[in-house]
This record gives structure tokens, C-alpha cells and sequence, in this order.
């Protein structure tokens, strides 16, 4: 007893011919379906190379089409030519030409011999199976699919919304309970001849035909109805993406394929010439004699199913980038951004860099160029201070200089003098540590020595940005660690909220700081304020600020004495 191989190829007829002889030299017969598509002077070359060897036919051949009936035909034709053929056969293994056997064919001839009466088919019903792809699972076996999801997708979508629409449902045939799987299987010549023999097989067939992607449910279900011990799980080692497409296996795969124990491995690279060197033999140390195991490497398929598509933390690709939620983090790394605090400190930037440790840039989002770190214009992965080059994409330059800087805490300044596009993104980054000391933008506009009507104008427009911004802020969807204050409660006790925030970034010391950055000198800002409400501007973004501001460590005078009776 022996196992045959049906072959459906179609292309890299060299590659499949290498294997044939690989099979046949084992003693396994093989019939060969070449699909229809293949032109007819490579098919007759192909048939002639191999016509010497006694072990090999050549089916009638079929025009075979993704997700159509043209698979099935193909594989009935064939096991029917290899039944009558070959009777010592007592499996018969269905491959493509794209496989490629991993163990000795003795190891996989014995295991089977084992076990004289198992089905290896995959063969699950459609609320037990999470692969299918596209919102079709019941529906393609009560829908009519006459039309080829590859070359005529709009005619395939329309028809389908058609058959909903009017609620058709075609009856599924008397006694079968529709099962889907691997087109790859291995069955007994019992349950392959039942099912090719059956006296309702004009039946099913005419049912299959109008079934999408019949070659992942017709021995699937027709197997059931047999098949007195099926193991449900395929032989082959065949793995897919989350879009349902195979992935292929290239020469750096070595290692992984000889870890899965399988006997065959699809899809192949057909000039992955060291894999074919590699598995092409008949020694005994090719592989372990052990249970095929492909969960070995499941671990390794799924991690890189999610680096395909989440990618890495703030590192966008070009199939991510343009889609809203597409991304596995919108930054690489914690940064912070403060607002108000260059306005309301002496030298704050050359103060929180010796406090932290970090690298903090002025106002990278700065009208004229992005003020980086110690006045440089190029930073790490060759990011300009250019305003036009960041300005054409925001959010980009934010992204790139946290992902280029890694492993090194970014802090910079922000205000309603700035670029607001980057707002609602920093505002739902979980990365993002944002500290606001709301009306401080007057400050600068105290300190200079302008018209007031002008003074006016730009106060009632950074009011009403900042106010917008805040907005952004407090929005439910902000997951930013945000702190806001008013200036008012600031000054009152600048020290607490000032060591939080360093604690948060992570101070080169843990001990408290000593001492505040050098605060700018705020005589006579209260009335600058009233000035503004008395030209009719409301400057309410700043808190209750006094108009006449008590000295900030003003000594309390002593309490009266009082009786208690």
C-alpha cells in the first residue's frame, strides 16, 4: 500500500516536475492536472518530460479560477484517474504544484499506513470557523455566485446585494450540513471513492457549482457523510494573512518549515532554490520522526500578522498612515508640551533641561521656523527647522522627531501663536503629558511696547484660539495626561504643580526641588488687564487677577486674639 499525490499546477512547471520525480522515486504514483490556462506548448513539453516515468498521468484538464468550481472539477478528475490507475493506492493526497514535501515520503507513506481508515481533511461548519473573509460565510451556500470575484468583482457585489435585497435563498441539498476547510487534504480511498461514486453526486455537484469557493467545502462536507474517523486538520503546512492570502515561503524560511514536523509546505517561492535542496532528499536526518506539529510556529505567523498590521508604536507606514485609527499608537514615546510657561519664566527651556535631563525645544509649531533644541536646525533623521517642510504635515513632524529621538524625553512649547493642527492629536495621545497655564500669552504683550489698539486685537485673538484649544482638552475623547491651570492660581503657588510635573517626566534627582525658575516680573499686569476689559476686551482666560497683585511671599500679619465663652 502507498500513497498517490494529485498534483493541480499551473505554474513553474520546472519546479513541479522536481517534486514529481521526488515523489515517484519514493514508489508514489502521481496524476497531474495542468490547468487549462497554461498555454498548450509548455503543457505538451511538460507532459513529454515526464512521460517516461510509469507513476506519472496527466488528467483532463480544466480552466481553474480562484473561488470557482473549476478547482473541484480539476481534483475529481484527477483522484477518479488515480483510483482506477493505481490499486495499491489507499490514500491520496491532494498538493499543488507550489508544495513541497519537508519529510522523507517513507515517513509520511508509514504514518498513513497507520492509520488505514483516517480522513486528514480540515473540515469545520461556518459558526466554528473565524477565517472567512468578506462577510460571506452562511451566504455562500444559500446564494447563487456565477460570476468570478476576481475578474468581475462589480458584477459579484452587485448580485450578491441583489439576492439580499429580494431575500433568495437556494435550498441546500437533502442530508448535508455544510462544513469549509483547507482544499489541501489526504483521504482513504474509501471515503474519496464514496464521495466520487455517490449516486446523488449530480446532485451536489450542480449544488457546488453555484457555491463560492467550492474547493474549501465540497470534500469538506461531502466527507462527513463517509468518513468513519476524520482528523480535522490538513497535513500540509499552509498558512494565511489577515486578508485571507497564502503566504509564501522564501529560503530564510528553512529554519521554521524543518521546526513545524510537517510532511508538505505550501506556497513555495519557486526559485527558493536552498529549500528545494534542502527538503528534496530522502535522508533519514532531514527531519525529526515526530507528530506534525504546525503550532510550533503559529506564535511566529501571528506576531508578524500584527506587526503587518498595527506595525510598531508611532512608526507609520504607507497603508496605515491615511486611515483614522489605523495606527498602533500615534507616538513612539512619552513627550511634553507646555503652554504658558516660557511666557510666565525666565530662561524656563535652559531651566527644565537641568532639571530633567531632557532635550527641550522652544516652540517647535513657531509661525517662522521650528525653534529645536539649543537654536540647531537639523535634528535626528534629518528634520528641519524648515516651517514649510513641517507645515505641509503637522502631525508628521511630531511623530517622526518623537520617533527619531527614542530613548530621549521631548519636551517643547506651544501656544495660540502656533500651529493648531497638531492640537486634537497630542490631545488623544496616551503619550502625551501637556501642562497649560491658561492667559499667560499676555504676558509678552504686557512687556512690549506697542500701540494698545493693536495689543487689544491680538489679545481678543489668542483669547479666543487658546479658548478653542482648552475646548480640544477637555473633549471626552482627550486620553492625553493634561493638567490646566489660570494663571491667577498658578503664581499663587507655582512650586506644587511645578514639582508634579517633573516627578511625572522623571528628575535627574528625586529630591525636591529647592527652588521655582526665575518668575518675570508681573508689576502692573492686573491693570493692563483691566485696561484691555475697559476697551471693551474680556480677558477671562487669566482667572481673577487682581488689578493691584500682592507680593507673592507677602508675610501674613499676626491673628487677633479672640475669647471663647
Amino acid at each position: 500500500m502507498t500513497v498517490g499525490i494529485v498534483m493541480l499546477v499551473h505554474t513553474a512547471l520546472d519546479r513541479a516536475e522536481q517534486v514529481v520525480r521526488h515523489w515517484t522515486a519514493a514508489g508514489c504514483p502521481v496524476v497531474l492536472h495542468v490547468d487549462q490556462n497554461v498555454p498548450r506548448a509548455a503543457c505538451r513539453a511538460f507532459e513529454k518530460i515526464l512521460s517516461f516515468d510509469p507513476l506519472v498521468r496527466f488528467s483532463k484538464r480544466h480552466k481553474c479560477e480562484w473561488g470557482t468550481w473549476g478547482i473541484v472539477a480539476a481534483s475529481q478528475s484527477a483522484c477518479e484517474l488515480m483510483l482506477s490507475e493505481f490499486d495499491e493506492v489507499s490514500h491520496v493526497y491532494l498538493a499543488s504544484g507550489s508544495c513541497l514535501p519537508l519529510r522523507p515520503v517513507e515517513e509520511l507513506i508509514n504514518y498513513l499506513a497507520e492509520r488505514p481508515r483516517t480522513d486528514f481533511i480540515e473540515s469545520a461548519t461556518t459558526a466554528d470557523v473565524p477565517w472567512t473573509v468578506g462577510g460571506l460565510d452562511h451566504e455562500r451556500f444559500t446564494m447563487r455566485f456565477p460570476f468570478s470575484w476576481k475578474k468581475h468583482r462589480y458584477l459579484f457585489d452587485r448580485y450578491v446585494t441583489l439576492q439580499r435585497r429580494v431575500g433568495f435563498k437556494r435550498k441546500i441539498p437533502a442530508g448535508l450540513v455544510p462544513h469549509m476547510g483547507s482544499q489541501w487534504w489526504c483521504l482513504s480511498r474509501q471515503t474519496l471513492s464514496a464521495i466520487l461514486q455517490d449516486p446523488e453526486r449530480e446532485t451536489y455537484d450542480q449544488y457546488f457549482r453555484r457555491v463560492w469557493i467550492p474547493d474549501e467545502s465540497y470534500y469538506q462536507t461531502l466527507a462527513r457523510l463517509y468518513s468513519s474517523n476524520i482528523e480535522s486538520r490538513s497535513l500540509t503546512l499552509s498558512k494565511f494573512d489577515f486578508q485571507g492570502k497564502p503566504h509564501i515561503f522564501y529560503d530564510d524560511h528553512l529554519q521554521l518549515l524543518r521546526r513545524s514536523d510537517c510532511f508538505v509546505a505550501r506556497k513555495i517561492w519557486p526559485r527558493a532554490e536552498r529549500l528545494y535542496q534542502a527538503f528534496l532528499t530522502d535522508s533519514s536526518a532531514a527531519m525529526k520522526k515526530t507528530e506534525p506539529n504546525p503550532g510550533k510556529i503559529d506564535r511566529i505567523f501571528a506576531k508578524a500578522v500584527e506587526r503587518r498590521t498595527r506595525g510598531r508604536p508611532g512608526l507609520y507606514m504607507q497603508s496605515r498612515m491615511p486611515n483614522y485609527h489605523w495606527e498602533n499608537g500615534l507616538t513612539s514615546n512619552p513627550y511634553s508640551m507646555f503652554q504658558g510657561f516660557t511666557e510666565l519664566f525666565e530662561n524656563f527651556e535652559t531651566w527644565l533641561a537641568k532639571a530633567t535631563d531632557a532635550r527641550v525645544h522652544g516652540h517647535l509649531f513657531a509661525p517662522d521656523r521650528a525653534e529645536l533644541a539649543n537654536g540647531q536646525t537639523l535634528i535626528n533623521g534629518a528634520l528641519s527647522d524648515s516651517a514649510a517642510h513641517r507645515d505641509y504635515a503637522p502631525q508628521s513632524f511630531l511623530t517622526s522627531l518623537i520617533w527619531n529621538t527614542r530613548g530621549e524625553r521631548q519636551c517643547f512649547q506651544f501656544g495660540p501663536q502656533d500651529n493648531q493642527e497638531v492640537n486634537w492629536m497630542i490631545s488623544r495621545d496616551p503619550n502625551a503629558q501637556i501642562s497649560v497655564i491658561s492667559g499667560a500669552w499676555a504676558v509678552p504683550l504686557f512687556k512690549s511696547n506697542r500701540n494698545f489698539a493693536d495689543l487689544r486685537k491680538d489679545a481678543a485673538l489668542y483669547q479666543k484660539i487658546e479658548s478653542e484649544h482648552l475646548d480640544i482638552l477637555r473633549n471626552t475623547d482627550a486620553k492625553a495626561r493634561i493638567r490646566i491651570w489660570t494663571m491667577a492660581e498658578f503664581i499663587e503657588a507655582p512650586m506644587e504643580p511645578i514639582q508634579a510635573i517633573i516627578d511625572e517626566i522623571g528628575p535627574v534627582s528625586q529630591r525636591r526641588l529647592s527652588e521655582a525658575p526665575t518668575m518675570v516680573d508681573l508689576e502692573g499686569f492686573g491693570q493692563f488687564l483691566q485696561n484691555l476689559k475697559n476697551q471693551g476686551m474680556h480677558p477671562y482666560l487669566m482667572g481673577d487677577f487682581p488689578v493691584e497683585q500682592a507680593p507673592v511671599n507677602q508675610p501674613q500679619l499676626p491673628r487677633k486674639p479672640y475669647l471663647v465663652r
